[in-house]
Order: structure tokens, then C-alpha cells, then sequence
């Protein structure tokens, strides 16, 4: 494995505590959720300079929530293991009494009035919120930069992005400011910049976690992201709740995610596909790909090459993110249009070409993709690939090459197929490249978050 370590090795946590970490210090009085918020502000002010990841900061209110926390933990009624926990919202959830820009310069500046679904989650459960974190406009594509924000650089080398479009997110986590942090995946973007930074994230399943309000339909969900798949879990059984706000999601029984992880993978039969028939994996990313499935393997589980080529939803998904932002940005004027960074204007504009015929055959492709993958996993517990094709690269573009990846759903083609299919997927490391973190990415069947979580956790052990 190359260990050398990355340029931005100083702003990469080594050591920090995970918050189940905090939950123990804080229920033995060892711990106060105000002391440990003072930490994660004095971490923030020493790192965000360099990350320009965090995009609003507000200690006030971040104590005030503390200080509740503290009394809670005193007196013996903690709301849940999370009370007391600092966490990162992303710039695309609402936090009642703070603006949603999105990323964005025609977002007005305006306070939102109640808390998003998932959010409210984490608001019962006791979390403490402090700071919002940047995305890129709209959360449009796999990488954190913008007009309204800026570039959002990676820990373990700020010349790198963290990936997108929760790179801000990733980008904290990583750093050690904050144990969990909050994000969005229409296309990856829980994955991406997990894979990018060296955390663990997972989508969950479209329709477990409320998500609202949200631009992009069933593409996109609700997730979270930490640097210990046990924090990740926890996180998930808080979120998994019903929302009224939310028509899609689905009653779910209440499950303790934490309780089944160190289940193992003994027997699971999972497939394993290098790169789902898009050709364009690295092959330092390839090794380090291998090595977490050879963990896999040691561990018990039954590994099966497969030969999936799902190349041609390549223009389903071109088709649906294009109509997607076109419709969910047609309350702009032109002048606002024109505000918004070159690219995705240029993604909204191309839409207009698009008829409802196109439109119809690209949903009836993911419908038939959808179908396609509940038959495989009638076969395979699991599917694991690498998360992305290649380690973080320049903090600043769009896409590694225009030439090869036009667009970047073009460099991110192993995450998208499972928003198309609504499936759990989850990217836990798996080692590095260049000195960059890699991902591995469990993919389960719809509602198989446990048996993924156990997955990434076998693989978090096997190569700490």
C-alpha cells in the first residue's frame, strides 16, 4: 500500500474522537458537550482557512444548544447517544433561523423558518449544530466549488478537491472539526467526496429517510458521513424516521443499526465488478480496490467476478440530471441564469433540446435498471466496486480531462447507477493512491443498509 503521506497531512485528524467516543465521555462526566464544542471551534478556525469548507459559523447558537446538552447529560435525560454531538450541515438542508443559499448567488439571504426533515432528526436527538458547509451551486455536480463560496479544498491535499457536492461536509470530517456531518446523493455526491477524503458515507435507500424539500425526485436522499462506520450507523437509525413532509418515504420498522454491525460477512455472496463496464479505473486505485476485497475474503464472505456492463444508462442519467436542474431552476429570470457558474448554465440551457419522448425513455430505462438489479440481488448479497476511477484531483475543475469526461457524471460513473436504482450504497476506505485516500463502494438491496454497514465495517477493521 503507498503510505506516503499527502501534502495536507497536518489537517487530516489522526486521532480524533468518533461520536460514539463522545456519547461514552459524556455519559462518565469525563466529557462536556460544551468543552467539546469549544474543540471543534478552535479545530475550525485552525483548519478552514486552508479548506474554506465551512460557509457559515454561529458559536452562539452552537453553545446555546451545548449548554442544554450539558444540563441533560447532568441530570441523567439524554435525548439520544447523539445528545451533545457536534454536527455539519450541508449549505442544501434547512437549519430553522439560518439561510439555505445552496451554494448559490440567487438564493436569497433569507433565515429558513423550520428545520428539513433529516435535520429535525438530529434537533431531537440532541445534536448540536454550529456551522453549515459549503456545496456547489445547487449541489449540480461531483466536486465544491463556486460563485457564491469559493474553492473548498481537500485535508490531505489542499491543491485537491474533496469531491462533491458534499466536499464541505467530507472536508470537515476529515479534518477532525466534527465526527458527523450531514449530505445529500443524487449521483454520488455522499460517495464521492467520502472516497476523495478518506471517510465513510452511505446513501440510504430512496424513501428510509425523509428528504424535503428536494429538486431531483428519486435521485436524490438524505445521508451522513464519518470517519467511523459505527458513528455512520447510529446516525442512520436517528434519520430513519418518518416526515410527513416527504410523500415518498416508505414506514420502516425502527431498526438499531448499531446493534447487527459487527455481524461480519461469513457466507454473504458478493459480487465484485472492477468498474461496471466503464473502462477507466486507474490502476492504483484498482490495487487498493483489491486489497478490500481480499479483506472481504479472509473474512468469510463468498466472492463472485461479475460481469456487469452498465454503460448504456449513461444517457438515461445525461437525460434526467439535465431535465432535473432545468426544472428545478425555471424559477430563475435570465438575469439570475446568468449568474450562475458557466457550466450549469450550460447544463440547464442544453436541456431545452429535451422532449417529454426523451424524458419518458430515459425513466423507463432506470425502471428497467431497477428491475435489473433486484434480479441480481436475488443472486448476490452484495455488490462492491471502487467508489470512483481515479484519487482526488485539482481543486478547481470540473472534470480531471473535458476531453475523456465531459461532464461529471462522465469521471463518476460507478456511484450514479445506484441513485438510478435507489438502492443503499456506501463508500468506506480502502487505502490510497498517490499518497490520496480510495474508496470501495457496498452496494445492497433496496432496504439492505444493515447487511452494507456490516460490509463496510469488516473492511474499516480489516484495514485500520
Amino acid at each position: 500500500m503507498d503510505t506516503t503521506p499527502g501534502p495536507g497531512a497536518d489537517l487530516v485528524a489522526r486521532s480524533a474522537p468518533t461520536a460514539l467516543d463522545l456519547a461514552r465521555g459524556f455519559a462518565e462526566g469525563r466529557l462536556s458537550p460544551v468543552a467539546v464544542l469549544d474543540e471543534a471551534l478552535e479545530r475550525l478556525a485552525a483548519v478552514n482557512p486552508a479548506l474554506n469548507a465551512a460557509i457559515l459559523v454561529d458559536a452562539a447558537t452552537g453553545r446555546r444548544m451545548a449548554e442544554a446538552s450539558a444540563r441533560r447529560w447532568r441530570e441523567g435525560r439524554p435525548l439520544s447517544p447523539l445528545d451533545g454531538v457536534p454536527v455539519a450541515v450541508k449549505d442544501t438542508n434547512h437549519v430553522a433561523g439560518w439561510p439555505t443559499r445552496y451554494g448559490a448567488v440567487p438564493t436569497p439571504d433569507v433565515p429558513a423558518a423550520e428545520d428539513s426533515p433529516g435535520v429535525a432528526r438530529l434537533r431531537e436527538a440532541g445534536a448540536v449544530f454550529f456551522c453549515k458547509t459549503a456545496t456547489p451551486e445547487y449541489g449540480w455536480k461531483g466536486i465544491t466549488h463556486g460563485p457564491l463560496t469559493g474553492i473548498t479544498r481537500n485535508p490531505h491535499d489542499p491543491s485537491r478537491t474533496p469531491g462533491g457536492s458534499s466536499g464541505g461536509a467530507a472536508a470537515l470530517v476529515a479534518a477532525g472539526v466534527v465526527p458527523l456531518a450531514t449530505g445529500g446523493d443524487g449521483g454520488g455526491s455522499i460517495r464521492i467526496p467520502a472516497s476523495f477524503t478518506g471517510v465513510f458515507g452511505l446513501k440510504p435507500t430512496f424513501g428510509l429517510v425523509p428528504y424535503a424539500p428536494t429538486s431531483l425526485g428519486w435521485l436524490t436522499v438524505f445521508g451522513g458521513l464519518s470517519r467511523d462506520v459505527r458513528d455512520g450507523a447510529l446516525m442512520l437509525r436517528l434519520l430513519a424516521q418518518g416526515d410527513w413532509r416527504d410523500a415518498f418515504a416508505v414506514p420502516h420498522p425502527d431498526t438499531d443499526y448499531l446493534a447487527g454491525i459487527e455481524g461480519g460477512v461469513a457466507d454473504l455472496r458478493i459480487a465484485v465488478s472492477r468498474d461496471l463496464g466503464f473502462p477507466i479505473v486507474e490502476s492504483a486505485v484498482a490495487a487498493a480496490f483489491a486489497r478490500g476485497v481480499a479483506v472481504l475474503a479472509q473474512a468469510g464472505a463468498r466472492i463472485e467476478e461479475v460481469a456487469l456492463d452498465l454503460s448504456p444508462l449513461r444517457e438515461a442519467m445525461d437525460v434526467i440530471w439535465r431535465a432535473g436542474f432545468a426544472g428545478s431552476l425555471r424559477h430563475l429570470s435570465g438575469a439570475e441564469l446568468q449568474r450562475l457558474e458557466p457550466d450549469l448554465l450550460d447544463l440547464v440551457v442544453s436541456a431545452r433540446d429535451l422532449t417529454a419522448a426523451h424524458l419518458q425513455a430515459a425513466q423507463d430505462a432506470a425502471r428497467a435498471h431497477c428491475q435489473a438489479m433486484q434480479r441480481f440481488h436475488q443472486a448476490h448479497d452484495l455488490l462492491v466496486t471502487p467508489t470512483l476511477p481515479m484519487p482526488a484531483f485539482a481543486a478547481g475543475l470540473n472534470t480531471p480531462d473535458p476531453g475523456r469526461f465531459p461532464r461529471w457524471y462522465d469521471w463518476t460513473p460507478l456511484t450514479w447507477p445506484f441513485n438510478l436504482s435507489r438502492q443503499p450504497a456506501a463508500s468506506v476506505p480502502c487505502g490510497t493512491a498517490a499518497g490520496l485516500p480510495v474508496g470501495l463502494q457496498i452496494v445492497g438491496p433496496p432496504f439492505g443498509e444493515m447487511t452494507v454497514l456490516r460490509a463496510s465495517r469488516i473492511v474499516e477493521r480489516g484495514l485500520a
